[in-house]
């Protein structure tokens, strides 16, 4: 018996693998995220509580980021600015990578040691469940260190390799201070005490290049996380901040309540685009719209914007849905060239719909950074979905119409209304049509918190999808998750670090210095908002909308209320702007997916949006410069 039990320990060592842990870690925290919030809600009827629940949900989506970011770097998928793309010279690009990948491994091998040093002086080991705060931290430095080995370990060839491990070395050198503070406490030493504080004195004197520096490598390739840390870490350690000041913000960042939604509603989307949801709901809209003049037309946008307002990317509603809504309208008499552009442009506004997650991303920024500037915060979370139903209403309405327009002249079938199929279509799709309805009566009456919420999706979905419709096998649930994954790790990563740049940006003063000299350079709020209005449509095109925002806002937000803007008002324009940025040539991301998914050079795509590109724009001017379309809804209901 022993030999047996011996034997299968050997071969279980052979074939283990790291990574099999590090993806039931991931996959056990991710649905921890679902599942006690979900219970907690089913006790609460009976006036029951889980012990801890908040700080337990909180811990692990700290768990949750970590290792999500971790295996998005493995799977090399963490979200960088696209300029490089259009580099044709595979040299040039080569070394581009590499540049970037070395002063990513440096930056990382500093925030491991930051991490430590928070670790040992930052918690009072809170106990947790059957853990405490520090043991579920541990997470921090871990994934920072596997991070930066994997981008090691990704480069070609050994001297490739060799300067990526010299960063390291010269990262740890870099953390001194950290590494002087987990060994000595806060008096080292010499000749410590002075080789930390010339660290102290460098990062004081040349900040600026540093900063300079950092950005040109973000226009490069680096990974945006990565640049939004490295720029922190600059300030706080020019501004003589203890080591662990980063380490600090990303940990607020990833233990904030809020931000649970953000994985959930990702997750929720993917549990739909990966099952047979969209297919149903594409023959029931069919069913009861086909029969209208231009009935395709409406059941396509409305379709994509409620696969969008789940998944928070509109590239995903693109690449899940592009094909079979595609074959629809051209089987339809659409024609190519109209398909693909309505389509890649349907794709975004969902994003001004619950529970869309850059409107969460919004609201729970803004708010923050409204706290550090001591400003009352008036709005919540509720109060931005309540104000985008407007714009959002409007958009929709303007892309269907912009869709009659150009195919007014085109004689489309109509199908017959069939009653008895209209009534399949709709007993097979009802579970999926009835989930916003449950979700939205859950949290607009307050009987769910937005936490309860997103954890009701998931449950649901799964539910539906898995155990009612049987599309997705259970065996298969992990892949899924798996999907959805990098999305997670890329956000959250870049989430945590905006955090701290945010604080970084607040005590150094930049944004009131920037509202300032703005005030003195632009006196007309109008002209204020054109300029708002062009650096979004800019970033749109070379960011993701998460980072775009948590980049922005900071800057912005000051600004605003500088100049008197509604911060809802100026939160809705963020998203309108920046997702109407996706379609925006020379380098929209939605025009890159839409060309990968419908096998069409880039050029011609941009030809097929234009007419859809300017009604957007339009809608944004209108959104823009009538701030009651925004705020007037949110009023009736305070």
């Amino acid at each position: 018996m022993a030999n047996f039990i011996l034997q299968a320990l050997m071969k279980f060592g052979k074939t283990f693998k790291v990574s099999w842990l590090e993806n039931a870690i991931c996959f056990g925290s991710l649905s921890v995220l679902a599942i006690v919030p979900f219970i907690e809600l089913i006790l609460r009827q009976f006036s029951l509580t889980i012990s801890s629940s908040y700080a337990l949900i909180t811990h692990f989506l700290l768990v949750t980021g970590f290792f999500a970011a971790m295996l998005t770097t493995k799977s090399g998928e963490h979200i960088s600015i696209t300029v490089t793309h259009h580099i044709k010279n595979e040299k040039i690009k080569r070394i581009l990578v590499i540049i970037c990948t070395v002063f990513s491994v440096f930056l990382l091998s500093i925030l491991t040691w930051n991490c430590i040093t928070y670790i040992k002086y930052g918690f009072i080991r809170k106990q947790i469940g059957p853990f405490t705060d520090q043991m579920l931290a541990v997470a921090m430095p871990l994934g920072y260190a596997v991070i930066a080995l994997r981008f090691a370990l990704k480069l070609k060839g050994w001297r490739e390799k060799t300067l990526a491990f010299t960063a390291i070395l010269l990262g740890c050198f870099a953390a001194l201070p950290a590494i002087a503070k987990i060994i000595w406490g806060f008096n080292p030493p010499e000749p410590f005490f002075s080789w930390v504080n010339y660290i102290y004195d460098f990062a004081l004197h040349f900040d600026i290049p540093l900063i300079i520096l950092l950005i040109l490598a973000g226009f490069a390739g680096m990974p945006v996380f990565a640049v939004l840390g490295g720029i922190a870490m600059v300030m706080f350690q020019a501004a003589g901040y203890e080591p662990e000041e980063i380490s600090i913000r990303v940990y607020e960042a990833l233990t904030n309540t809020d931000i649970i939604a953000i994985p959930l509603f990702t997750l929720t989307g993917f549990f739909l685009s990966e099952s047979k949801a969209g297919e149903r709901l594409v023959r029931t809209f069919k069913c009861y719209f086909g029969w209208m003049p231009g009935g395709i037309i409406i059941a396509t946008v409305v379709i994509c914007a409620f696969f969008t307002s789940f998944t928070g990317a509109s590239g995903v509603t693109i690449l899940a849905l592009g094909g079979i809504l595609f074959v629809i309208l051209s089987e339809n008499k659409y024609s190519e060239r109209f398909s693909i552009g309505m389509l890649t442009s349907a794709g975004g506004i969902g994003l001004m719909f619950p529970p869309s997650l850059p409107i969460i991303l919004v609201a729970s920024t803004s708010n923050t950074i409204l706290h550090y500037m001591n400003v009352p915060t008036e709005y919540s979370i509720i109060d931005y979905f309540i104000g985008a139903l407007f714009p959002g209403i409007i958009l929709v309405l303007a892309m269907i119409a912009t869709g009659f327009a150009l195919t007014a002249k085109i004689k489309i079938p109509r199908e017959k209304f069939d009653s008895k199929l209209a009534f399949q279509s709709l007993k097979e799709s009802f579970f999926e049509i009835l989930l916003p309805l449950i979700l939205l009566a859950g949290y607009f009456t307050g009987l769910l918190s937005l936490v309860e919420v997103s954890a009701v999706s998931v449950i649901y979905v799964f539910i539906v999808e898995v155990l009612i419709k049987k599309d997705i096998l259970l065996k298969d649930i992990s892949k899924v998750f798996f999907k959805a994954v990098p999305i997670i790790g890329g956000i959250l990563a870049i989430i945590a670090m905006a955090k701290a740049l945010s604080v970084a940006f607040i005590d150094s003063g930049v944004p009131d210095n920037f509202a300032f000299w703005m005030q003195n350079v632009v006196q007309s709020k109008l002209v204020f908002l054109l300029l708002l209005n062009l650096t979004l449509f800019l970033l749109g095109c070379v960011m993701d909308i998460f980072s775009a925002i948590l980049v922005l806002l900071p800057l912005i937000v000051p600004l605003g209320h500088a100049y008197g803007i509604d911060p809802l008002h100026l939160g809705i324009i963020f998203v309108i702007n920046l997702e109407a940025g996706f379609l925006t040539p020379p380098v929209g991301l939605n025009l890159f997916l839409a060309s990968y998914r419908f096998g069409k050079p880039f050029l011609e795509i941009c030809r097929n949006v234009l007419p859809f590109l300017l009604v957007r724009v339009a809608v944004v001017f209108l959104v823009t410069y009538l701030p009651p379309l925004s705020t007037w809804l949110v009023g009736i209901f305070k």
